[in-house]
């Protein structure tokens, strides 16, 4: 994984992450690199908002602490929404956007004591499903007013 692109914007902490994938469905924990992001921040208390701007990839929160899990989670939506199928949209991965339609393109975690409040088992994932390529992760960081 690389970074690149921060800035500070008046208050707000921007940064792009980018993130290379390894397999067509993948899962992939990118929760040290966006905690990195926030501690170069400096924000003790706010917001963390992500973005994937991509229509084939998407973020998620889930149990980190089992990689199985992430495992199960890949294998279940390419059970329920399978790459081969009757689709209509010629590129050939009508799957992947559906799957992106699903599992969302963005997420916001509380900032709190300069950490990210994630549960105790909480991971956050990058979830590719056209893969593998390398795609970009926004990241902006907006701390509260009064903080």
């Amino acid at each position: 994984m690389a970074t690149q692109k921060t800035q500070q914007q008046g208050h707000a902490f921007t940064h792009t992450l980018r993130v290379r994938t390894s397999r067509r469905t993948e899962l992939k924990d990118v929760t040290a690199e966006i905690e990195a992001a926030v501690r170069e921040s400096g924000c003790s208390e706010g917001v963390c908002h992500l973005y994937v701007p991509h229509t084939t990839a998407g973020i998620l929160v889930n149990e980190g602490d089992d990689p199985a899990v992430a495992r199960d989670i890949e294998a279940a939506l390419d059970r329920l929404i399978p790459h081969a199928a009757n689709y209509t949209h010629a590129e050939g991965n009508a799957d992947s956007h559906i799957k992106t339609a699903l599992v969302g393109s963005s997420e916001t975690i509380f900032i709190e004591n300069g950490r990210l409040a994630l549960g105790r088992w909480q991971s956050i994932f990058l979830a590719e499903f056209d893969g593998p390529r390398t795609r970009d992760l926004r990241i902006k960081i907006v701390p509260d007013p009064a903080a």
